[in-house]
């Protein structure tokens, strides 16, 4: 029998990462799982231009970004489905597939539940795919929802 007691849902706080909420709390609901939703700050390091670059990216304040994105994670799933429920929710910083792929391991979670965004061609090649290197290298289930497909919950 499989047991899902902790549901990991990563999110970006984009229309795709709601789709896959509704997965992730299906899930829940059927398993009497406890969700953990998750969100990664990019490492602002990785995504900086080499030192004498010809353009500038305007300083970002970190801590406002954190306190943004604690506040938005608050709504994530809505209070309507999450009220009584079992929710975790958590911050890192990093490379967004590492963080989730080690949340996902510090916290034994049974299933990870993360839309993708359905580049293909050269925007897949020159952005990656977090969803997938989380495919490769999570230690557990990863269900991808993709945009725009068929749905097997109801809203």
């Amino acid at each position: 029998m499989i047991r899902l007691q902790k549901i990991l849902l990563p999110t970006d706080f984009s229309q795709n990462s709601r789709t896959a909420q509704k997965y992730a709390c299906a899930f829940a609901d059927q398993f009497g799982s406890e969700v953990h939703v998750l969100y990664v700050m990019q490492d602002v390091t990785l995504i900086m231009p080499e030192p004498g670059a010809m353009f500038a990216i305007p300083a970002l304040n970190v801590d406002e970004v954190r306190q943004s994105a604690e506040k938005m994670l608050q709504t994530v799933p809505d209070e309507t489905w999450s009220k009584g429920k079992k929710v975790v929710r958590a911050t890192r910083s990093g490379s967004p597939y590492i963080e989730i792929v080690s949340y996902a391991a510090d916290n034994d979670i049974d299933l990870i539940v993360m839309s993708t965004h359905g580049r293909s061609g050269l925007p897949h090649v020159l952005l990656g795919s977090v969803a997938e290197k989380v495919v490769r290298k999570a230690g557990c289930p990863v269900l991808t929802v993709r945009p725009d497909e068929h749905e097997f919950v109801t809203p």
